[in-house]
């Protein structure tokens, strides 16, 4: 079941940050969030977060901060997407952005199915956020190392 993120959810929404990533810290590009704190839906069963999308509202654009699901090939990722994209057409926002890092493949691939292009490359921006959080690994998935983010952007259609 997808609801909001509310007062009442806060905890478990840090729990869960905790667990899959060791903070509720998230340092990109566009800054440095506490996703406890940000707008968002959670993927609930049995009152366990399986999926979690945490967003920023900006001028003309919604920002997905973090988007994860515990269990892939059921469809939660693409439906808390779409839960923000119907936030981004009641506020009649043009379109939605994300950022992902150079090494997360499987992203990159989810994204694009789902109508996201490639925006930018940030080249060296998850070296400059490990000064900040350095817990973020050197290697990330695949063995690539770990340097750069993609923005990735999709155009809201009305």
């Amino acid at each position: 079941m997808i609801e909001p993120i509310i007062a009442s959810t806060r905890d478990a929404v840090r729990s869960f940050f905790i667990d899959a990533w060791g903070s509720s810290e998230m340092v990109i590009s566009t800054g440095t969030y506490d996703c406890v704190s940000l707008d968002g839906f959670v993927w609930s069963e049995g009152n366990i977060i399986i999926g979690l999308v945490t967003y920023v509202i900006r001028e003309d654009e919604i920002e997905i901060i973090s988007l994860d699901s515990l269990q892939e090939k059921r469809g939660i990722g693409s439906a808390l997407l779409d839960e923000v994209e119907r936030v981004a057409q009641q506020h009649q926002l043009e379109r939605l952005s994300l950022i992902t890092t150079n090494d997360n493949l499987e992203a990159l691939a989810f994204y694009q199915r789902r109508g996201w292009r490639l925006a930018r490359i940030i080249p060296g921006a998850v070296d400059a956020a490990r000064f900040h959080k350095p817990s973020i690994p050197v290697i990330g998935e695949h063995d690539i190392p770990l340097h750069d983010e993609i923005m990735l952007s999709k155009v809201i259609t009305t």
